[in-house]
């Protein structure tokens, strides 16, 4: 499958020695996590196949049986560095030059406000710039993850 030019995902995958550690968490030979830009909640992670795809069916044996595993570690995983009460899961991949599935892994902390659960957690990402995670902050939260996870 040709890898399209414009999809975000696939630069990153292409050379991983260039990404900052929050864009590079954690990888094996099939899937890759970062920290999600554009939010206002720490931690909120995504997980993407390391080759281009754009539907869950499209996903081999081997990427599938390794996906339930990795939600489940970034899960654990979130919950010790962040102390979030749950994770939630979702997957859209339907956003301009983000057709590449990716799962977001996102911490519910205990706190967060009633209309903010659920789906409307979507509320906390792509916010202003004044509200989003800066890039020093996604960088800790990804070298304790990194070091949770035991990766790198």
């Amino acid at each position: 499958m040709a890898t399209p030019a414009d999809c975000y995902t696939c630069a990153g995958n292409a050379d991983t020695s260039r990404l900052p550690p929050r864009e590079l968490i954690a990888a094996d030979d099939l899937w890759r996590v970062a920290h999600a830009f554009g939010s206002a909640l720490p931690g909120w992670l995504v997980l993407v196949p390391r080759r281009h795809v754009t539907s869950i069916a499209a996903l081999t044996d081997a990427e599938a049986a390794a996906l339930g595993t990795w939600q489940v570690r970034l899960s654990r995983a979130l919950q010790q560095v962040t102390g979030c009460e749950k994770t939630y899961v979702a997957q859209f991949a339907e956003a301009a030059g983000f057709a590449h599935v990716h799962f977001h892994i996102v911490p519910r902390p205990a706190d967060l406000t009633r209309d903010l659960r659920g789906p409307r957690v979507f509320g906390l990402l792509g916010v202003p710039d004044g509200q989003q995670i800066a890039d020093d902050r996604m960088d800790e939260i990804a070298r304790e993850l990194t070091a949770v996870l035991g990766t790198r």
